[in-house]
């Protein structure tokens, strides 16, 4: 009996501490009490924005250097670099802009990932590619 009485006190016990921690849960809310105010700021070390079904549709994300990455025309290394990426439905990145201190680039995709507008700042050179689905590509360089 005296077993009996220590399970339910412990169960009382473990009732109350249940209901006491998901009293201290906290909405979190971007809104703002007075509406000529501004929004307090919004801190991270990434931001995915996500549809109805969970899917990401836009993400801001550091990726980290690698010193060791090899390019596939045979540069070596890849710098700290921030991107901002807007995806379509099916997964696909159609927009991308990334900056680094090498530079900034900008990609948009189109129907196909050989369908493309490439406007790139690096270093002291610029260039915009333009492709399309046949293959065909033209690089304009100042």
């Amino acid at each position: 009996m005296k077993t009996q009485r220590i399970l339910i006190a412990l169960s009382g016990i473990n009732l109350a501490l249940t209901i006491f921690l998901l009293s201290q849960i906290h909405r979190v809310d971007a809104r703002v009490a007075d509406p000529g105010s501004p929004a307090p700021v919004l801190r991270g070390s990434s931001l995915e924005i996500v549809d109805d079904q969970g899917r990401v549709r836009a993400s801001i994300k550091i990726h980290q250097g690698d010193p060791n990455y090899k390019w596939p025309d045979g540069k070596v290394g890849y710098p700290e670099t921030v991107m901002f990426r807007l995806i379509d439905p099916k997964g696909r990145p159609e927009v991308k802009l990334g900056a680094s201190v090498e530079g900034a680039g900008l990609g948009l995709i189109g129907e196909t990932d050989t369908v493309q507008a490439l406007l790139k700042a690096e270093g002291p050179n610029s260039t915009l590619k333009l492709a399309d689905k046949a293959g065909k590509q033209q690089l304009i360089k100042p």
